[in-house]
């Protein structure tokens, strides 16, 4: 194949429709890196020449699979088991310690997010090491859910096999103690660690989070390292500012040294341990950009984030002073007054800007001089304080919900969410079953179900839902938003459920 290299102004072109269509950054100054994968891609998909290709990919309506082909090839899958070690060794003495101290009196719950996974070593190091400091793992509800754009390197993930270079620099012992030996001599995670992480394919740059309907709210920890770098610092601020807001206060953020500039993290207050700097959630006003410091066993301290705008009063016009004039003249039609927002919608314009928090207090406020409170409120209250990793609020607030209205399917099917995030199985699958028997094209319902029978290693019944969440999704417009969903479109959930399966059928 040609090597010819392009001209500037069609890589220029070439950069900027990558960075709209898949959210990865590239200046100028890495224009040789995009070329380079250009021609890779070109390759792979039997173009004969890397400019013929690039023709191509600006004038032809990409499918997912074209764009898979040229992720993997723009997208760096140079990882290996506790990459960063001292970043490990923080968690293992200080950040998890902590965590389980907190939880065991509030709901033995643990939830991180490997947010831009690669082929798995990392969040498999994270379930390797809460094995290694958990006495009591199962009587705990972890989640470690691992997402990449990336559905090649999703794949290996989900095979959970490796060879000698991902474990280089691990101790002996490593591999006899996790992992099978394979018959070509490969490396195999055993299936008690396997099966503790949940890999799904997501785009840090266009997807939807948080949310409860993709599981990514309410983290207490999210990795997000070597992945910002690929971003335009536009791009890189909305993802960090959707990483706070899946974050629970106080819950921290780990990036790596090389992400970008600290201003793109300045609404996280920088932690700085031995050899290393996390960046932690929180609502108190910031004194200083400079990061604290803790040592291995402090607790944390609180810091103040700058405020956030407050919305604009709501005032009638002052009242206009008579003249002769005006009383000699015709009188104007009178200004009639901005309609003040309701409860609900000024808790909306809090929930859209994460400020979950508010948005619970005003529709609590609103409540409580409401004896029929609508199903809008119910529902955004469950998922403010569900997000706030509040779920015995919540799950209180989805019983009074159905206690009021028995046959709403939003109400079965948010009640039975919050049961899974609380580890309640046996009550989450009779209350999405409920919400299908009272609207069977409850497209999320069927995709949560399907969920839920992969988490318990049902793959048929899985694939079932799966099939039926589909088969509706076919009757929907690409850019339909769903009941219950956050947000998220009809056509983006075929892609999500495209992809698990995919990761399904991996060996």
């Amino acid at each position: 194949m040609g090597l010819r290299i392009l001209p500037n102004v069609l890589r220029s072109r070439l950069g900027e429709f990558i960075a709209e269509r898949m959210g990865l950054h590239f200046p100028s100054e890495r224009w040789g890196d995009l070329q380079r994968g250009l021609a890779e891609a070109a390759g792979e998909l039997g173009f004969a020449d890397v400019a013929e290709y690039a023709d191509w990919l600006l004038s032809t309506s990409l499918t997912k699979a074209h764009l898979q082909v040229l992720a993997s090839h723009l997208t760096v899958g140079e990882t290996y088991f506790f990459r960063e070690r001292k970043t490990f060794e923080v968690l293992k003495t200080s950040v998890i310690p902590d965590l389980l101290r907190i939880r065991r009196d509030r709901g033995q719950r643990l939830r991180i997010w490997s947010a831009a996974c690669c082929t798995g070593e990392e969040p498999y190091s994270i379930a390797i090491l809460l094995q290694q400091i958990i006495p009591d793992l199962a009587d705990w509800h972890v989640t470690i859910l691992a997402t990449d754009i990336n559905e090649l390197f999703l794949q290996k993930a989900a095979a959970g096999v490796y060879g000698e270079w991902s474990f280089r620099g691990s101790p002996a012992g490593f591999k006899e103690r996790y992992f099978q030996q394979t018959a070509d001599g490969r490396h195999a995670i055993l299936p008690e660690i396997k099966k503790r992480v949940t890999f799904m394919q997501l785009n840090l740059a266009e997807d939807v989070y948080p949310s409860l309907a993709t599981d990514t709210n309410a983290m207490d920890m999210i990795f997000c390292r070597n992945v910002l770098m690929y971003f335009t610092p536009e791009q890189a601020r909305k993802a960090l500012g959707n990483l706070r807001h899946s974050l629970v206060d106080d819950g921290w953020l780990a990036v790596s040294p090389s992400e970008g500039p600290q201003t793109l993290l300045s609404r996280f207050a920088p932690v700085n341990f031995p050899g290393v700097i996390l960046y932690q959630k929180s609502n108190a006003k910031l004194h200083s950009e400079q990061p604290r410091t803790l040592s291995s066993h402090c607790e944390p301290a609180h810091f103040v984030m700058p405020a956030f705008e407050a919305p604009l009063p709501w005032t009638w016009p002052a009242p206009l002073a008579l003249t002769e004039a005006s009383i000699a003249s015709p009188p104007e039609e009178p200004v009639q007054p901005e309609t003040a927002p309701t409860p609900l919608e000024v808790a909306t314009s809090f929930f859209q800007q994460g400020r979950y928090s508010e948005a619970s207090d005003t529709v609590l406020a609103s409540l409580t001089a409401n004896d029929e409170p609508d199903p809008q409120s119910f529902s955004l209250l469950t998922r403010a304080l569900a997000n706030q990793g509040q779920l015995a609020g919540a799950l209180t607030w989805c019983e009074r919900w159905v206690a009021a209205d028995k046959l709403d399917p939003s109400g079965h099917y948010l009640r039975a969410v919050v049961l899974q995030e609380l580890g309640d199985s046996e009550q989450a699958g009779p209350s999405l079953r409920r919400a299908l028997y009272l609207q069977p094209d409850f497209v999320l319902a069927h995709f949560a179900l399907a969920n839920f029978a992969r988490r318990r290693g049902k793959n048929d019944e899985a694939n079932k839902h799966f099939a039926n969440a589909s088969h509706l999704l076919q009757g929907c417009q690409p850019g339909d938003l769903l009941l219950e969903s956050d947000g998220l479109t009809a056509g983006r959930l075929t892609e999500i459920i495209s992809s698990i399966v995919a990761l399904e059928s991996t060996p």
